[in-house]
C-alpha cells in the first residue's frame, strides 16, 4: 500500500510539474525598466534595428531553434524597422552568462535603444512576439 502511495505522489508531482512547464515554455515576459540591460552593435554582433531589435539565442543541435528563427525572421519582414539577429550561445558564452540565459532558444526583444523589455524562454508564439514588439516599439 505504501508503494502505490508512493506511485501516485510521483506522478501527481510529475503531472504538476509538466502543466507548469508547458505554460511558462516561450512565454514573453516582461523586463523591468530601470534595471538599465542594454545591448549594442558590439555585443550582438550586428547592428540595431531602427525601431526594435529580436536577439535569439541558439545552440547548433536545438530543433526548436529553428522554428524560432522562421518566426523571428517573418516577423522582422513584416514590421519595418525590426532587425533580427542570431547568436550562437556556444560562441558567445560571456554574453550569455552575463544575461542569465539558461536555455536555448531565448529571445530578447530590445527596444530602439537596446534596452532589453521582453524576453521569452523556449519557443515563442508570433503572435506573442509581435505583441511584445508592438510595447517596444510604443515606449
Amino acid at each position: 500500500m505504501t508503494g502505490l502511495m508512493v506511485c501516485i505522489g510521483v506522478l501527481a508531482a510529475a503531472s504538476a510539474f509538466g502543466v507548469w512547464h508547458r505554460r511558462r515554455n516561450g512565454k514573453v515576459t516582461v523586463r523591468a525598466r530601470d534595471d538599465g540591460e542594454r545591448l549594442g552593435a558590439a555585443e550582438i554582433g550586428d547592428r540595431l534595428g531602427e525601431r526594435a531589435t529580436l536577439v535569439q539565442f541558439s545552440s547548433a543541435f536545438c530543433q526548436p531553434c529553428r522554428a524560432t528563427r522562421r518566426i523571428l525572421a517573418e516577423v522582422a519582414d513584416i514590421v519595418d524597422g525590426v532587425a533580427h539577429v542570431e547568436i550562437d550561445a556556444e560562441a558567445r558564452l560571456d554574453l550569455v552568462r552575463s544575461l542569465n540565459i539558461l536555455r536555448t532558444p531565448t529571445v530578447l526583444v530590445l527596444d530602439a535603444h537596446g534596452t532589453i523589455v521582453r524576453r521569452a524562454a523556449g519557443q515563442p508564439r508570433k503572435a506573442d512576439v509581435i505583441a511584445a514588439l508592438g510595447e517596444a516599439v510604443r515606449d
